[in-house]
């Protein structure tokens, strides 16, 4: 076994893309990652850890908001029809696509099947690996909101943070320990407020910890910790960029199963109407392989399950053996054990790369007689190295390493809009309310806060898809917020049943604590 060890991090998330009305797109959002992404992930790990040869090891951050869709009851109740209309399509694909089809179809079933073993629990399926000690679950921001974007108002931080660790206590019976920031994102003094809501350690992109002060003297290859006494990793490039890169990386092999090429484009719309289409769009039903990045979609060859499962014990061989050689190579010049941090969105797994959780349990698999050894996050700080004192740099894992990427010309003018919402929820929050439907209100208007603050909507404004989307959620939160607001002020009546309506859409967070957003005392140490 070689000295050190790598920690494989995924980070799980959704918006809150809850819609009242069954077959919507973001609801499709949903449900294919459930089918591509959560479920085969839970299989791996679950297959994994009663494999008695294999030591599974794995930190996972699970997003409130994504928390909040799984354990939604409609949600639930909606997904097994969901997937059954799927299956009914997939007759439909070509002939030449029959081994590509059977294979994909195998795949739904079981899937389906392990959903309606547990009754559609996968949050008690991951508190129990966690449990055995084959995850470290992760919370996040509330509603993953960009907290350098925020933090003219830290009482809004605060709110984001312990509002998540309440959640997350909540749907999984215990306090989380670990944070996975927002994309990854730091500024100076969120320290102060991480270890304010109990989180003690979280990931960086490896200039967070490069640029820190003083610089650390193992560089990403050990945890950090800062003067407030949060603990801090930092991610390694050369561990994540096999696996992250479509261009350069496993995701591009010819072999691969190919994203963007759908059954739900290929079809002609009257096989997709009874799925209340309108128009094409992606159902989940991908049968081509990647074949040439260069050629176009409709010249992309049926996939081939059987090459495809050789070259994912082909491609975890090669990432192993790489970091062993990196493993063997620090251990020459460290005087303690060096750590890989490889994290990823675990979409990656499943979502954008369908061989993405094979890839995982051929790891693990192959791990031993590589000799790798995989750890969590939590397993390397309850060890009795001293770490390091060090303050981490402003960074996030964004385009351009920093805040670039939700701050520009196509999103900017959002954060004064959050910066406005954040100051009157903190006035409001210093003056209190005089009755318990005012305190409800509040209380809706604390949702709707969180919602608008979704850092989701900058990244798809910036991104230039379903932008339209993006400006409406937007929109939509922060008038539901100022409505509410002025309700408690009294300066307008909410019409009949209107909240009602509001709570069905946004019904997330029922332990909300408005005092989250009381004004943070200037005296106090740090503040």
């Amino acid at each position: 076994m070689s000295n050190g060890s790598v920690a494989l991090v995924l980070h799980a998330h959704l918006p809150y893309v809850r819609s009242v009305v069954p077959g919507s797109l973001e609801e499709d959002w949903f449900f294919q990652a459930l089918m591509e992404c959560y479920l085969p992930l839970l299989e791996v790990l679950e297959q994994a850890a009663a494999a008695p040869a294999s030591t599974p090891k794995l930190t996972v951050g699970l997003s409130p908001t994504l928390l909040s869709l799984l354990s939604d009851p409609d949600l639930k109740q909606r997904f097994p029809n969901w997937l059954d209309r799927r299956l009914d399509l997939l007759p439909h694909a070509e002939t030449e696509l029959a081994e590509a089809r059977d294979h994909l179809a195998g795949s739904i079933q079981r899937h389906k099947s392990a959903w309606m073993a547990c009754d559609g629990d996968l949050i008690s399926r991951f508190a129990a690996l966690q449990r055995a000690e084959v995850v470290d679950l992760l919370t996040c921001g509330a509603t993953h909101g960009y907290l350098p974007l925020l933090r003219n108002h830290p009482e809004t931080v605060r709110g984001q943070l312990r509002t998540a660790v309440r959640e997350h206590h909540r749907l999984i019976g215990e306090r989380p320990l670990g944070i996975w920031l927002p994309e990854c994102a730091y500024y100076e003094g969120l320290d102060q407020w991480m270890r304010d809501a109990g989180l003690r350690y979280a990931v960086l992109d490896g200039h967070g910890l490069l640029h820190g002060r003083p610089r650390p003297r193992y560089g990403v290859y050990a945890p950090i910790c800062s003067r407030n006494g949060v603990a801090f990793f930092g991610r390694d490039s050369e561990a994540t960029l096999p696996v992250w890169s479509a261009k350069d990386g496993y995701p591009g092999d010819p072999d691969y199963r190919e994203f963007h090429r759908d059954l739900g484009w290929d079809l002609p719309l009257e096989q997709l109407s009874p799925l209340g289409l309108a128009a094409p769009r992606p159902l989940g039903l991908k049968l081509h392989r990647v074949t040439d990045h260069s050629a176009p979609l409709d010249q992309k060859q049926p996939y081939r399950p059987a090459i495809a499962a050789e070259r994912i014990r082909h491609h975890a061989s090669h990432y192993l053996q790489g970091r062993r050689r990196q493993l063997d190579q620090l251990s020459s010049s460290m005087s303690i054990s060096p750590l890989l941090v490889a994290p990823f969105d675990a979409e990656l797994f499943g979502h954008w790369w369908f061989e993405g959780p094979s890839f995982l349990a051929e790891l693990f698999q192959q791990g031993p007689a590589n000799g790798i050894r995989f750890t969590r996050l939590r397993d390397v700080l309850d060890g009795s190295q001293q770490l390091q004192l060090c303050d981490p740099c402003p960074s996030s894992w964004g385009q351009g390493g920093y805040h670039n990427y939700w701050l520009n010309e196509s999103n900017g003018w959002i954060v004064p809009e959050w910066e406005r919402a954040g100051d009157a929820m903190v006035q409001r929050c210093s003056r209190g309310v005089g009755s318990e439907q005012a305190m409800q209100w509040l209380q809706q208007a604390a949702r709707e806060l969180l919602l608008a603050q979704s850092s989701d909507w900058s990244f798809i404004l910036r991104a230039g898809t379903t932008t339209e989307l993006a400006k409406e959620r937007v929109q939509r939160h922060l008038g539901r917020f100022w409505q509410l607001m002025q309700a408690i002020d009294g300066t307008t009546e909410l019409p009949e049943g209107w909240l009602e309506e509001v709570q069905l859409d946004d019904r997330l967070f029922p332990l909300i604590q408005p005092l989250d957003w009381a004004p943070v005392n200037p005296s106090a140490p740090n503040a």
